[in-house]
């Protein structure tokens, strides 16, 4: 059940993150869920029992974890000879290779980004089970919830499932105990998250936000985008007094970091899509392949599902992702008020669908790792995987750094002046 609303059952006011319009809360029933009525941005949920439930999944997320991080992963074998690989290996791979600002980045969004989420979840859930706040809760929660966008492990298995179909070719590619606990730890990770409620949390630090109705008369009230907690302004620069988090009207700077991003994404496109991001070597026969020129091979092969999947993930969302943006951009400067819910939209897309461009990275980086047979065979990532990486990476932070309110406030101006 989804809700949308503007009544009032108990005189609380809670604010829209993506176009800052306030609503009175309201009890839904167990499941449901409130979204803003005016951009249809998710405002809460009903999740009976969270802290238990989502304490219950973490726990088990970190069992599966430590599984899938200490036994073998894939391997490869070849001509007699095997290549036995860990989760680890693929960003290690990457480091010795001298790529090791990719191996970093493949560590830090498979591995360690998943382990701190994990880990600072369960210290948050642990005290909140038994009623009490764990120490310096706000910024533990704060920085986990900086990181969530960046814990890719799905995206990351869907690499693990291109490369086991590309490698079906070469050689026999055997499965260990490390990938069913990896597949079981995605569905419980995911599981985790949609169960766990942050306002259960919040609650237990006793803080509860006075704003009344004048205030929103005076449009003097600031929305915090880590809790939630709405706070008057007094006209200088402020900090959250439930979670600590900065506090501001829009996002400082908003225009300007996110064109500039965006305008190092598209330099870093040209030699991402340009230069090789593997080179593929056999019997000593190096073969240099680009994204497009990987995805015409699959389609060659009759990999045409696979091809697919990699063509949308390395070469559409990309570009998408620029293009909406820079058109947002547009949008607002140049003060537009058409179609503002939908634009709200487009924006939803580039910060859903963006990290799905790592599968490229995270692909090189298994390749790298599982097929490394010297003469035999032997794949090595290229320079174009760099470019690629900061492609994505820059992406990333230019959807971050977009302001969706700025998008209604042209609207609003315009009702106040009627």
């Amino acid at each position: 059940m989804e809700k949308t609303m503007a009544g009032s059952t108990n005189g609380k006011i809670i604010a829209c993150h993506e176009c800052d319009h306030f609503h009175f809360f309201e009890v839904i029933p167990a499941g449901a869920k409130a979204s803003c009525q005016y951009c249809g941005y998710l405002l809460y949920r009903h999740i009976p029992d969270s802290i238990n439930r989502s304490l219950a999944l973490y726990l088990t997320a970190l069992i599966l974890f430590i599984i899938a991080n200490v036994f073998p992963f894939l391997s490869l074998e070849l001509g007699g000879r095997v290549v036995e690989n860990i989760l680890f290996s693929s960003g290690w791979a990457m480091y010795k290779l001298g790529m090791g600002e990719l191996g970093v980045l493949i560590i830090l969004t498979s591995i360690l980004f998943p382990f701190i989420v994990i880990v600072g979840m369960l210290y948050l859930l642990i005290p909140a089970r038994f009623g009490t706040v764990a120490p310096f809760m706000p910024q533990v929660y704060r920085f986990v919830n900086s990181i969530i966008p960046w814990s890719l492990v799905g995206v990351f298995m869907l690499g693990v499932l291109i490369a086991i179909v590309k490698l079906q070719d070469l050689a026999n590619v055997d499965t260990g105990p490390s990938l069913i606990a990896l597949a079981l730890l995605l569905l419980v990770y995911t599981a985790a998250r949609a169960n766990f409620d942050p306002y259960d949390l919040w609650s237990l630090t006793g803080h509860s936000s006075e704003i009344s109705q004048e205030d929103l008369a005076e449009n003097t009230i600031l929305n915090c985008h880590t809790c939630g907690y709405l706070t008057r302004d007094i006209g200088k620069n402020q900090n959250c007094i439930r979670c600590h988090s900065s506090l501001h009207h829009r996002k400082n700077n908003s225009i300007e970091a996110t064109w500039a991003l965006l305008i190092a994404a598209f330099v870093l496109l040209i030699p991402a899509n340009v230069y090789p991001v593997m080179t593929v070597i056999r019997f000593g026969q190096g073969e240099p392949s680009t994204i497009l020129s990987g995805v015409l091979h699959l389609i060659e092969s009759g990999m045409w599902g696979l091809a697919m999947i990699v063509f949308i993930a390395s070469i559409v969302v990309p570009v998408l992702k620029l293009v909406i943006l820079c058109f947002l951009l547009i949008s607002v400067q140049k003060k537009s008020i058409w179609r503002p819910r939908d634009r709200t939209m487009l924006y939803r897309v580039t910060e859903i669908v963006g990290a799905w461009s790592m599968v490229d990275i995270f692909l090189v980086g298994l390749l790298s790792s599982l097929v490394s047979l010297d003469a035999l065979s032997t794949i090595r990532p290229g320079i174009g995987a760099i470019f690629f990486a900061g492609v994505v990476v820059i992406t990333m932070f230019a959807a971050h750094s977009f302001d969706p309110r700025l998008i209604w406030d042209q609207i609003k101006e315009n009702n106040n002046k009627d």
